[in-house]
Order: structure tokens, then sequence, then C-alpha cells
């Protein structure tokens, strides 16, 4: 048997109300990819579709949905799906590289990144959600490479699912999968299985497939983490690990989080949850779920590496949202490496603007910050651009505040929101 990879990339928090301040369902992920990848933020609008229609994903070709929702996603800019995202009726998903007893298939079939975006534009609610999600991976499977490179970088897939409402925790080994809805108030994913005896929905041959493999004996309560892979379910909690410092940092805001306490814990970087190196955090989302629903949800994506030196930037569903242009990588059409055979011969620049001048200004950032520690420089040009960057961000976190409390009066002052902060990062830099 190969050796199974070392579990990393990416820790997704939610925080329902009471635990979450004000009435509101909280939300957020770090996206932890190569370090050389770009990730971008992009709008999709709703559609219609004919019947019978095909939809191409990253490596195959399923059934179209006759209605799709609008989206809005942070992906890996190579793919066609999402790291996360959010839909126009405030359903918010994000996935986890997970590992455990069964084989990865390394078949081309569906990505978990697919998974998120197809159950964004086909679901109105998180459990509608995870139920296109597991009808999909029933009838579709998944596997294939979830790196841009010809080593292949394989895994199953877990699923965190909010809405204004509700959470839930989907966690998938193969074709088969268990769901938590989410109690208590907070929950946390990582890169391992993290359901345990809680199992409100499940496939139908869970069960019996743990007794056949030998991984269950049938008499003692199920465990899902316990069954399905190797975790010790009696100490997640406790431990080192990402999943353990994601749930305590929860508990510890437990009963105050918001969107700001989010974003504490996404660029938090003693626990990890903030990756350096090899593997980095290259995106980061938080969104804000008002159960009131005349108020809207609010969006923010940094689409950029290192959410400790990005800006999250608001995005609200409005009719008339053009293109994020700043945030838009280039495509290649047929001539992507990506969409050749074999794949992965060479690999494009895929970086968009603001990625390019963010790549550039985080560079003078901490470059400034060595030169001021070892030369004693009195102007610290990185230590001022972070400071401005903060003070978008507040200023615009303000902002939200007003319009989550009032709502906006204008909803045509939203439609360039998101872009129009962007631009205001992009002088910042410049």
């Amino acid at each position: 048997m190969a050796a199974r990879p070392q579990p990393r990339s990416c820790d997704t928090f939610v925080a329902l109300p009471p635990a979450a301040a004000g009435g509101r369902v909280v939300f957020g992920k770090n996206s932890d990819r190569p370090s050389d990848e770009v990730q971008e933020v992009l709008y999709v609008p709703a559609a219609a579709h004919p019947a019978g229609a095909q939809l191409e994903c990253t490596y195959i070709t399923v059934e179209q949905a006759e209605q799709t929702y609008a989206v809005v996603l942070s992906r890996p800019s190579w793919l066609w799906g999402a790291e996360m995202g959010a839909n126009e009726h405030g359903v918010c998903i994000g996935n986890e590289a997970v590992w455990g007893r069964e084989e990865v298939c390394g078949a081309e079939a569906l990505l978990g990144m697919d998974l998120v975006r197809l159950g964004l534009e086909r679901a109105d609610t998180a459990e509608k959600a995870l139920t296109v999600i597991v009808d999909l991976l029933e009838k579709y499977g998944q596997g294939g490479n979830c790196m841009e490179s010809h080593m292949a970088f394989t895994y199953h897939n877990s699923f965190l699912i909010a809405d204004r409402k509700e959470a839930w925790v989907l966690e998938t080994s193969g074709k088969h999968w268990a769901a938590e809805k989410v109690e208590g108030g907070v929950r946390n994913i990582s890169n391992q299985l993290s359901i345990t005896t809680k199992i409100d929905r499940e496939h139908a041959e869970m069960r019996e497939y743990a007794k056949s493999r030998g991984w269950w004996d049938g008499e003692k309560e199920f465990d899902f983490a316990a069954t399905y892979s190797y975790v010790n379910t009696a100490r997640m909690t406790t431990s080192r690990s990402r999943y353990c410092e994601g749930f305590k940092l929860l508990n510890k805001h437990k009963g105050a989080i918001t969107a700001e306490t989010m974003m504490e814990i996404l660029r938090d970087k003693e626990s990890g949850i903030n990756m350096e190196g090899g593997f980095m955090t290259t995106g980061s989302m938080v969104s804000v779920l008002p159960q009131d629903p005349n108020l809207p949800c609010i969006h923010f994506f940094t689409g950029t590496p290192d959410p400790a030196r990005s800006v999250f930037k608001p995005f609200i569903f409005v009719p008339g949202i053009t293109e994020l242009l700043k945030t838009s990588s280039p495509t290649f059409g047929p001539d992507d490496p990506v969409k050749k055979q074999p794949r992965f011969q060479s690999k494009p620049d895929r970086r968009h603007e603001l990625y390019k001048k963010h790549e550039n200004a985080a560079v003078v950032m901490e470059t400034m910050k060595l030169l001021v520690k070892h030369t004693f420089f009195l102007q610290d040009k990185g230590k001022k651009m972070l400071e401005e960057i903060q003070t978008l961000e507040k200023r615009k976190m303000s902002e939200m505040e007003s319009i989550l409390q009032n709502g906006c009066p204008d909803i045509n002052q939203l439609v360039n929101l998101f872009s129009q902060c962007a631009d205001e990062e992009l002088k910042i830099y410049s």
C-alpha cells in the first residue's frame, strides 16, 4: 500500500447564534494550496439551460441543471470548481482534503472543488446542497489530480455547508459518506474526518461496507471517523492538530463571534491556520448570513495569499453585477495545458491584476520589515502599506455593519462594491 500523504491544507469554520453575535451565522475558510498557485475570485450569474445540456467540469462532463443560481467563488484559477464560495440564496460551502482507510481514486472524476461549485449553483438551502453533492458523488464519483502538476495529489473530501438558518458537515470516503447537522453553536473541519457518533444522514451502504472491510464489528457504537480513518477520536479536541487549534479558537470567542473574529482566526499563524511554506493560505473567505431575510448576506474575499497581509473585500448579491476583472485570471481556452492530454505539461502565467500587485507589495512588506530590523531605517514603507490596507478593511467593515443593521437604501451602490474595494487596494500597492 502506498504511503498516505501528510494531511495539509485548509480550515473551515461556522458559528451559529447564540455562539455568533447579532443573530447572524458567520462562516469562514482559509484555502491552503501550493504556494505558487493563483486563486481568483469570480462572479457567475444565474442562468437557464436547455433540457439535456451537458456541463464540462474540470475533468469530466456531467448533466447540466435546468436552472443554476448566481454564485461568487474563490478558486484555483486552473480548474472549473471552487475551494469556497456562496450563492444568491445565502448558501456557503468550503471543502477540505481528507484521507483515511479507503484508497483514494486516481481516476478522473469530479473533484471535491467541482462538487462545491455544483452544490452552490444548484441548491437554495444548505441541506439541499448536501443532497446535490451526495447525489453527484454517487453518480459520477470523486477523483483526479487536485494540483496543477504532473505529480499526483489526490484525496477524499469533507464539506462544511451553511445558510441563514443552519449548517451541515458532510464527510466522504470514496462514494460513502456521513453528514452531521451542526448543533452547539460552532463547528470546524480540517484535514481529518471529524464526524463521530452523531450521524444525521448517511450513505445507505456505509455501515455494511465498513463491516465487509473488517473496520467495524457491527456491535459497538458506530463512529464514522474512527471507522473510516486512523483518527483517535477520543483525542481530537485535545491534540495539537489544526483541527484542535481551530476548535479552541472558536470556543474561545463563543457567544461573541463576528466577521472580525472570524478574520482574526483565519489570520492566526501560531495555530497553523494561516499556513506558510510550500503549502500556504492562498485565499480566504468570511461570510455573514443574517437570520433576518430582509437583510443581505455579505461575503468577504481576499483573492490574494496570506490573510494577514490581505484585504477582505465585501461582496453582496444584487442585480447588474459584472465580471470581477481585477481578480479574474487570464483564460487559455482549448490551449490550456489542463485541457490537453497528457495534462500539466506546462504551467501558464495565471496571475490576475490584483495578485501581481499584491505579490510585489508582499515582498516590500517583508523586505522592509527585515531592513528595519537590521539597519534601523526610520521609515518603514512596508509597515505603512500594511497600515493602509488595514485602514481600508476597517472602513469597509464599518460600512457593511451599517448595512447589516439598517439595510441599504440604494442597491445600485452595491453593484461594484467588491470591484471598487479592489481598486482602492490596488492604489495602495501602486
